[in-house]
């Protein structure tokens, strides 16, 4: 008995199962489905919802070639088929065939978009598949014609022989099929630092700001098109930290950086797509000179807390990546421009010196995420930031002036204390530098901080 394996085909995505079926004089067993294995071995976790049968009665019944709009899994309970895809998306592999006869030893994972149709072999086949969003009366989905000649699929029954539904002779050839697009991933707080950065390395996505989308307008949410995107990119969220202590600011914080993303993971339960929300160190008190993914959470403020809330949410999404970064930089006002201008301007700061950290680009975290997605890592929380030394506030101001022709000697060192006198400052995380041990194993490789700040003072 052959062990459980799982293999690729020349259809992307297109996985062939090889199963144990385990018989004795009473008949046999197998496990058609079995999550922990089978995703260990590269299957999707492509979150079943609903499991249909058919039954062919006559040898010879021949159904498909259908691309419904969803993933599924094929199987036979009993009898043989020949079965055949042809993948129907955009892109150099459409209408790329493969074909494979199946029968209760063998099982094939079939993407969304990919067209599916099969011929049963033998009288009383039970033919069994697995989909994991729900039927709908009214879903278009492309067709093809079972004897299309490109496709040229070599049907162990010939099809003047077979019998097929008055529906499917009359399927198009593939010469007039209209591809299914590929589904777009969706970046909401388009508008942002986070969100500028995460489109420029995604020209597919479809950026939304708040006026484009409301997730607290319950009527937007039903009716926005979730079932058409695989991936949403939460960058949006209250980050005045200093404004979420106050009785006007609070409200708002909670709304964005909790509830939203409560409102996301749910969607996300609903309609199975990839839910990355993007949250903070401040989820943490600073007690800690170097965060790890599983510390407990220990916010300070209320920004923190807010955070903190939103994280345990988008923990409860199947399909999830929860990013943690810290000290962000990207395109408009922020710490490095301010410093370049007041170096510009021969201006002398005096700048933290007892917060310690590690810049993140925006330009590196949106290739972090975009990593962690098409290379399908687990689903999970990762820590992503610059690499290299910890350093403060202070020390990042110091390099600044030195690459703006200044003397690091110009940058006066105080502490958050003196920084905070006269002001009404948020608590922060004396320590915010996070591991970033867990987003190395899966293959990307942070930039070293002083070289992106050195290319980010330089554009």
């Amino acid at each position: 008995m052959a062990d459980l394996s799982v293999e690729t085909t020349d259809i992307p995505g297109l996985l062939v199962i090889r199963m144990p079926v385990h018989g004795d004089a009473r008949g046999w067993f197998k496990e058609n489905w079995q999550r922990q294995k089978m995703t260990a071995l590269g299957l999707p976790d492509f979150g079943p919802v609903q499991n249909n049968m058919s039954f062919n009665a006559h040898r010879g019944a021949t159904r498909g070639i259908h691309t419904e709009p969803w993933d599924k899994m094929v199987s036979v309970g009993t009898g043989r088929v020949y079965a055949a895809w042809v993948d129907m998306r955009e892109g150099d592999t459409f209408g790329t065939t493969v074909s494979l006869e199946l029968d209760p030893e063998v099982a094939v994972f079939v993407p969304r978009g990919v067209g599916n149709s099969y011929q049963a072999l033998e009288d009383n086949t039970l033919y069994s598949y697995l989909v994991n969003d729900h039927w709908r009366p009214g879903i278009a989905y492309p067709a093809l014609h079972l004897g299309d000649a490109s496709a040229a699929i070599p049907w162990p029954i010939p099809l003047d022989e077979a019998e097929i539904s008055e529906k499917d002779t009359k399927n198009p050839s593939l010469e007039d099929v209209t591809p299914l697009p590929a589904r777009r991933p969706v970046v909401l707080g388009a508008g942002g630092q986070l969100g500028q950065a995460l489109l420029a390395a995604l020209p597919d996505a479809v950026g939304l700001t708040r006026a484009d989308l409301d997730l607290a307008d319950a009527e937007a949410v039903a009716a926005f098109p979730w079932r058409d995107h695989d991936v949403v990119i939460n960058a949006a969220a209250w980050t005045a930290v200093d404004d979420a202590e106050t009785p006007g600011g609070r409200p708002g914080a909670w709304l964005a950086n909790a509830s939203a993303p409560a409102t996301l993971a749910a969607l996300s339960r609903k309609h199975g797509f990839t839910l990355v929300h993007v949250s903070s160190d401040y989820v943490f008190d600073g007690s800690q000179e170097t965060h790890t993914e599983a510390e407990p959470l220990s916010p300070l403020g209320v920004y923190g807390q807010s955070k903190a809330a939103g994280d345990l949410a988008v923990a409860g999404a199947p399909r999830h990546y929860l990013i943690r970064t810290s000290w962000v930089i990207g395109e408009g006002k922020n710490f490095v421009r301010t410093m370049q201008s007041l170096a510009e301007r021969g201006i002398s700061p005096g700048v933290v010196a007892d917060q310690h950290g590690r810049l993140t680009f925006t330009s590196d975290l949106a290739d972090a995420i975009r990593h962690l997605v098409s290379t399908r890592a687990p689903f999970g929380t990762y820590n992503v930031t610059s690499d290299g030394p910890i350093v403060t506030w202070a020390d990042i101001a110091k390099r600044v002036f030195e690459l703006s022709g200044r003397s690091a000697d110009d940058v006066a060192e105080v502490s958050t204390a003196e920084y905070g006198q006269g002001k009404n400052l948020a608590p922060r995380p004396v320590h915010s530098a996070l591991s970033l041990e867990k987003i190395k194993a899966t293959g990307y490789l942070p930039r070293n901080m002083d070289d992106a700040l050195v290319a980010y003072c330089r554009s």
